[in-house]
């Protein structure tokens, strides 16, 4: 599949700008099933960017200007050649006693402590309404599909209910939210239960009945003793494939925000965004 991406920012001040400094995390990762065939980079200022790496190891873009100004506009077009993924093409768990075993081990916590550890978004304060508990009957495989159908069925996807820095126990208290509150609520709840989860930022292609995000979309990946990192996407109840075009991964939103900067300024800014993901195909 071909895909092709655009990603607008529109950014408007009440007092005027002096001088500012942009990231950017809207590169799609390239690895062996997702590969960028060009990119292209506009701003209004007419900067020039600069490529860097983020803490995590993914690729970002930096403006910065000591121009004076009041409005700023942003746009990355890119076309992405992805490849056709199959989300259950691995070997499934034989020895689910022997998988929970290996979740036990020091070594095992201490290689995954980083996604095993909950963060200031992945805290689970009130669990009276969201308590899951893995089943040892279960793989684990298993038990991850049921906890994606479980916050599916029961978080109702509602835009302008959350912002980017709710926290669980509103999220849990409104049980409303978009993508990213259900992917912060199913890291929580997989590292409760002792499996590496990550929280997972990219594009989702809208075309197949998708619940759509004016923004990017948001999933999770959890690791699998014996079989590696799998996508869920608990927005959707199902699991992470084709349409979905990774960017980064942290260990919440915070780790992975399209834009963030500095501005020498004071006052308030309204940010707008449009993201539109088409197939070559259309």
């Amino acid at each position: 599949m071909e895909y092709i991406i655009t990603y607008h920012c529109e950014n408007s001040y009440k007092n005027p700008v002096s001088g500012a400094h942009w990231q950017f995390l809207v590169i799609p990762l390239e690895d062996d099933t997702q590969k960028i065939e060009s990119i292209n980079f506009e701003n209004s200022l007419l900067e020039k960017g600069e490529y860097s790496i983020n803490g995590f190891g993914f690729k970002t873009l930096r403006f910065k200007t000591s121009k004076t100004f009041s409005k700023v506009t942003f746009t990355v077009q890119l076309k992405l050649w992805k490849e056709n993924i199959n989300p259950f093409n691995f070997t499934p768990e034989t020895d689910p006693t022997g998988s929970f075993d290996i979740l036990d081990r020091l070594d095992f916590k201490t290689n995954h402590q980083t996604f095993l550890k909950s963060s200031k978004l992945t805290t689970l304060v009130n669990q009276e309404k969201f308590s899951y508990t893995f089943s040892k009957d279960l793989s684990i495989f298993q038990n991850l599909q049921n906890l994606n159908n479980f916050l599916f069925e029961h978080l109702t996807f509602e835009t302008n209910q959350t912002a980017v820095n709710t926290t669980l126990e509103e999220v849990i208290t409104k049980q409303k939210g978009v993508c990213q509150d259900f992917a912060h609520l199913f890291c929580a709840m997989g590292r409760e239960n002792g499996v590496p989860t990550r929280y997972v930022s990219g594009y989702l292609h809208q075309g197949n009945g998708y619940f759509r995000d004016s923004q990017m979309h948001a999933w999770v990946e959890s690791f699998i003793p014996t079989i590696g990192w799998i996508g869920f996407d608990p927005c959707n109840g199902i699991l992470a494939a084709t349409d979905y075009i990774k960017v980064a991964h942290g260990r919440d939103y915070n780790d992975c925000p399209p834009i963030k900067g500095v501005l020498f300024t004071s006052g308030e800014n309204v940010t707008s965004y449009k993201v539109q993901v088409e197939s070559a195909q259309q």
